[in-house]
């Protein structure tokens, strides 16, 4: 009789216990993963030599920067963005599935949005800011974390937007 109530109580507590794991870590047939997106945005004045501008000149605090992931349709399948710290860092983080369906890295684009700062709020298109980077290889995996560290992307100053020269010259009276 001894025997069968400790039985019965081992049983319980493996229940138990595996209650509390599943409740702890969720269900190990669920799919998984993630995809991490980092990067960095700074400011480049256009008036100095080229090495300089390349390098970048400071770091932009507060810009905006979005992940869009499309689906097979070319239709938006998730849409996030972040702000930079002070360092002009951001990162996002997404779950591979959303809404059942997985998230194809190769179909989500990361570009920049806003700059709050107004001496530096031009989008350039250096390392594809202005019209944004598709997730091609990721820089680390881990598991099912797929990390992608982006290029530095920039902003520059409203001195250096070139000018809309792309209307008709029909129209000058010169």
């Amino acid at each position: 009789m001894v025997m069968t109530v400790l039985v019965a109580a081992a049983i319980l507590m493996g229940c138990t216990n595996l209650a509390v794991v599943m409740a702890t870590y969720g269900d190990h047939n669920a799919p998984v993963g993630s995809i991490h997106v980092s990067g960095e945005v700074w400011c480049q004045d256009c008036f100095k030599p080229f090495n300089k501008f390349a390098q970048g000149d400071k770091p932009l605090k507060g810009v905006k920067v979005s992940l869009t992931c499309m689906d097979e349709r070319s239709k938006v399948m998730y849409y996030n963005s972040d702000l930079t710290d002070e360092e002009g860092y951001y990162e996002m983080d997404v779950e591979k599935y959303v809404y059942g369906r997985e998230l194809k890295a190769n179909l989500c684009k990361v570009r920049l949005v806003s700059s709050p700062d107004p001496t530096c709020n031009v989008i350039t298109d250096f390392a594809g800011g202005k019209s944004g980077v598709k997730l091609s290889q990721p820089t680390e995996v881990f598991g099912d974390t797929f990390k992608y560290k982006c290029r530095r992307f920039f902003f520059t100053t409203p001195m250096c937007e070139k000018p809309d020269t792309s209307a008709s010259q029909e129209n000058n009276n010169y």
